[in-house]
């Protein structure tokens, strides 16, 4: 890491460095055990749109221009319907047909789209390891998202339509949590953009809140008895992933990406499935299958590689050259003349 923890003025600051991802994927585990008592569209608005609420009240506290132009509020409007609308939509019907812990890996795959995406449009170079890190990062997501008899059954693929189905396969919750990452990934692209004419922080609280927006509509057209038979614990499941998972975790990342290497940030990225899968485990009693677990492996690797694959290419540089001067440093044997 490149940021100096020690000139920071937070106190803990190693472990708030950290807390933006456990919120995150505490914040899964959370949402996953509300699901039950609620409807994924009206979850997803609550879960944003306080959070949205919070991040403006604080940015005028501190301060923080609002955005003037139509075209810094047009960005915003983008930003706010695929990073806002589509991704919590996604995410939250997702999650009624997966676990958290497996969830939460799908939805951090995001930086494979965007490495492919930032090649294509800013020919930003993907490198060694960040092609090893895809290579390995398909893998892995197919492990995880293919059905384990479609894995076994790969040497006779005409048997994969008649076992299962094919509409089974649409149907998959991983699926949809990789449609999530995808929209996640897009938006990632699009804030280059939109903080270019726009505060970040501010940007942040309104994408929230208009991306909530359309969620809350949609779930009162189309769901019914949003809140009937959610329980004390329900809401304060809510609250949390609201709170702590969105506008807490965001303003943390926000500071420390302002203070240090937002690459070398990014990189904890992989720290949120490990939290997820971990309290998924513990409090949902979540368990992956062996292929499973494989898939989540190779793509904790996967997202490694491909946060780091400008560090491991200096890396690897540095020893070669180090090497080569170390050869050139020693002394050379002369001959010995025979008679």
């Amino acid at each position: 890491m490149e940021l100096k923890l020690t000139n920071s003025k937070l106190p803990f600051a190693p472990l708030l460095l950290i807390a933006p991802f456990f919120f995150w994927g505490t914040a899964m585990v959370a949402m996953k055990g509300v699901i039950p008592q609620t409807t994924p569209l009206f979850m997803a608005a609550m879960r944003i749109l306080p959070a949205g609420i919070l991040l403006i009240l604080v940015g005028i506290i501190l301060g923080r221009p609002q955005p003037k132009s139509k075209l810094a509020w047009l960005w915003i409007l983008l930003f706010a319907l695929v990073d806002g609308t589509l991704f919590q939509g996604f995410l939250a019907e997702g999650l009624v047909r997966t676990g958290a812990g497996l969830g939460s890996v799908m939805i951090d795959s995001q930086p494979l789209a965007v490495a492919i995406l930032s090649l294509w449009l800013f020919q930003e170079r993907i490198r060694f390891w960040g092609w090893l890190g895809l290579g390995i990062g398909i893998i892995g997501i197919s492990l995880i998202g293919l059905p384990d008899e479609w894995l076994g059954n790969l040497l006779h693929p005409e048997t994969i339509e008649v076992s299962l189905g094919i509409d089974v396969l649409f149907h998959n919750g991983e699926w949809l949590m990789l449609l999530a990452a995808l929209s996640m990934a897009v938006g990632t692209v699009l804030v280059r953009w939109v903080c270019k004419y726009n505060d970040p922080v501010m940007a942040t609280g309104w994408h929230m809140i208009l991306g909530g927006v359309p969620l809350l509509i949609m779930s009162a057209e189309f769901e019914s008895q949003q809140w009937v038979n959610i329980d004390q614990y329900g809401w304060v499941a809510m609250g949390y992933a609201a709170v702590f998972g969105s506008a807490i975790a965001y303003g943390l990342f926000f500071y420390f990406a302002s203070s240090g290497n937002l690459t070398s940030l990014s990189a904890l990225t992989f720290l949120t499935p490990i939290f997820a899968l971990l309290f998924g485990n513990f409090f949902l009693g979540e368990v992956l299958s062996s292929l499973q677990s494989v898939g989540v492996g190779l793509t904790l690797v996967s997202i490694y590689l491909i946060n780091q694959r400008d560090v491991l290419a200096e890396k690897f540089k540095f020893s070669i050259f180090k090497q080569e001067e170390e050869n050139l440093d020693k002394p050379t044997q002369k001959p010995s003349l025979l008679p």
